[in-house]
């Protein structure tokens, strides 16, 4: 199921009571490693499975069973996942690290191993001196190639000002060659303010989410369907983190505090 909304529609918020608690377990205070990696795993494994069963290309495939011996006719015909899609999962370091590595292997299991990349982006907040965000500062990357007919995955745990995921397909648009199939973004959760700028910079991408934080909002503005207001929605706090949020996914995820 998925929350109805007026965010358009390449936004789709997840509506499921596993995942949402399995997330709020997981933006809980009194969770620490290894269990945080733990939550994450299973969320970004229910994540990226959601994201491609409604996404990915699919095939009719006819295949043995073990019945095969005693009834060679009866081949069991399902639909699949296309095996021969190019995939790229990015990794958008840090925070994307642990994401993206989760969805690079379950890939394997549906996709064929050759049509299966991982890059990886090397890409930091840049704040002025009231700690504000300014933008994002991409330091290096490992591009594996082409993205010619690819799926382009961009597994980011917090969609909170946008600029790190603009940054990054910024970078794919111009600076690797070939046209994408599509490109999708797979979040943990997301603020009212991210999908405005995303959107505006980049209208063609395909952003799912677990959970949409507006926590700063009104009251009057809560009572509203998400997106019905969304000038007035406010899920990020002067220093751009989101409330109620879950702190900063990077740096619990890397035992990393700075």
């Amino acid at each position: 199921m998925k929350t109805e909304h007026y965010y358009g529609p390449q936004v789709h918020l997840i509506k499921n009571a596993f995942l949402g608690g399995l997330l709020a377990r997981l933006c809980a205070p009194e969770t620490f490693q290894p269990q945080i990696n733990h939550l994450v795993e299973m969320l970004y494994s229910h994540l990226l499975t959601l994201v491609m069963n409604e996404q990915f290309p699919t095939e009719q495939v006819r295949s043995a069973t073990r019945m095969i011996e005693s009834h060679p006719q009866a081949l069991l015909q399902s639909e699949q996942l296309s095996r021969s899609q190019r995939v790229i999962s990015v990794n958008i370091a840090r925070a994307g690290t642990y994401p993206s590595h989760i969805c690079f292997n379950a890939l394997h299991y549906a996709i064929d191993h050759q049509h299966i990349r991982q890059d990886h982006i090397f890409a930091a907040r840049a704040v002025d001196g009231q700690n504000h965000v300014t933008g994002t500062e991409i330091g290096a990357t490992k591009i594996g190639g082409d993205k010619e007919n690819a799926i382009v995955l961009f597994p980011d745990p917090m969609g909170a000002t946008g600029n790190t995921l603009i940054a990054a397909m910024n970078h794919y648009k111009k600076e690797v060659p070939g046209q994408q199939a599509k490109m999708i973004a797979l979040h943990l959760i997301v603020t009212p303010e991210y999908l405005k700028r995303v959107l505006t910079h980049h209208p063609d991408v395909v952003i799912y989410a677990l959970r949409l934080d507006r926590g700063l909002s009104s009251e009057a503005v809560l009572r509203t369907a998400p997106g019905k207001l969304w000038d007035q929605e406010r899920g990020l706090n002067d220093k751009d983190y989101i409330v109620p949020g879950g702190g900063g996914f990077g740096e619990m995820m890397n035992n990393s505090f700075v």
